[in-house]
């Protein structure tokens, strides 16, 4: 049976609203099976950088720590910021040796505390997953750099372009094959994927709940088409939806829908 684990962490994102992501999660919560739904107890605080280049660390490592014990297979994670997907897949059962992670984002999320403009950890997140950046934070074992695919990705900051050119990346006109993504799956030799969505990768006309929207972005139609069709060959070991800010509860009643779909796409 799926289970659905909320974690509403904060502390990774750089936006000026932040907390805006803890109503996010939970609004997506209140309409997951209350039976099959587990709500983690993250930090409230801030926290500290502990002498590192990364914004609220302690919190970070707090929430971390917690993850561990509520990861099994077929978990779908609600977030919060993206980072926890760094959280979760390092607490997943079995291990990465047979795992391949796809990032829908309009972010590459891919600098270090050297390059990061913000000092969040969720613009540092998929960098941590193939093991680069604060120690404290990053995946050992890391996740292969070619076991990885990028989806969406349409806003890069300079220091980002060079490791985002080793990765797989599907554009949003690739997903008007609805076999892109499990073509590209495929290709890396994984037997288990885990899928981590922020929700900005979805078009702006779609779906309003961002922190910071990036116009030409995927529909839900179409990402959900595409990971459906990429668990007919290649079960999920796992996924992640975060990312979902609303500004009002308007917003979330108005983007509810394309949550839904998501949600079902995962679970």
């Amino acid at each position: 049976m799926v289970r659905f684990l909320v974690i509403p962490q904060w502390q990774g994102s750089p936006a000026p609203r932040a907390m805006l992501l803890v109503d996010g999660a939970a609004a997506i919560a209140g309409d997951l099976p209350r039976a099959a739904t587990t709500v983690l107890e993250v930090p409230v605080e801030a926290g500290e950088s502990l002498g590192t280049g990364v914004r609220r660390l302690s919190a970070l490592l707090r929430t971390r720590e917690l993850t561990h014990g509520h990861i099994d297979s077929d978990t779908v994670v609600i977030g919060g910021d993206c980072s926890i997907t760094v959280a979760a897949i390092d607490a997943l059962p079995g291990g990465t040796d047979d795992l391949a992670v796809v990032w829908c984002d309009a972010h590459a999320d891919l600098h270090t505390p050297d390059t990061s403009p913000s000092g969040a950890f969720s613009g540092m997140a998929l960098r941590a997953l193939l093991g680069e950046g604060e120690e404290q934070l990053v995946l050992s074992p890391a996740i292969r750099a070619d076991r990885v695919v990028t989806v969406g990705v349409r806003n890069l900051d300079d220091a980002e372009v060079a490791p985002l050119e080793g990765l797989t990346n599907l554009s949003v006109d690739d997903l008007e094959q609805p076999d892109a993504l499990l073509d590209a799956v495929r290709a890396t030799g994984a037997s288990r994927v885990w899928v981590h969505i922020d929700v900005d990768v979805l078009d702006p006309s779609d779906f309003a709940g961002v922190s910071s929207s990036v116009p030409f972005g995927l529909s839900p139609a179409a990402l959900s088409t595409a990971i459906r069709a990429l668990r007919t060959e290649i079960p999920l070991a796992g996924a992640t939806i975060a990312g979902f800010a609303p500004r009002t509860p308007a917003d979330a009643v108005d983007d509810l829908g394309a949550l839904l779909r998501l949600v079902g796409a995962v679970a």
